[in-house]
């Protein structure tokens, strides 16, 4: 797997960031749906729904398709498993840590 900027981390983490959006990306990510069906779910407008599904579409984790009338969001399971690859990094940083607490621990 590539390496991804950072501002493509800010932005993967931004859009994580929103308990709608991480419901919206989870129901997406099962099949895709129709925007107006993902609204239905929400107590909140249809134009609302819109723009947490533009924040998720713009940090690459959902990929809008019209067809027809109807606009359908999936999610891209690789912009997931670019977010578990980055949190991997940082538990391995954060193990690395503890391993070096432990040798001086042992050692003193």
């Amino acid at each position: 797997m590539s390496q991804i900027t950072e501002e493509r981390t800010d932005g993967l983490f931004h859009a994580l960031a929103d308990r709608t959006r991480r419901d919206i990306l989870r129901r997406v990510l099962s099949e895709g749906q129709s925007i107006s069906a993902l609204a239905a779910n929400y107590n909140m407008s249809f134009a609302a729904v819109q723009k947490h599904v533009a924040v998720l579409e713009r940090s690459g984790l959902l990929i809008k398709q019209r067809r027809g009338r109807e606009q359908y969001a999936r999610g891209d399971v690789e912009a997931v498993r670019s977010v578990a690859s980055l949190l991997n990094e940082f538990e391995q940083v954060w193990r690395d840590r503890i391993d070096r607490i432990d040798e001086l621990l042992k050692d003193g």
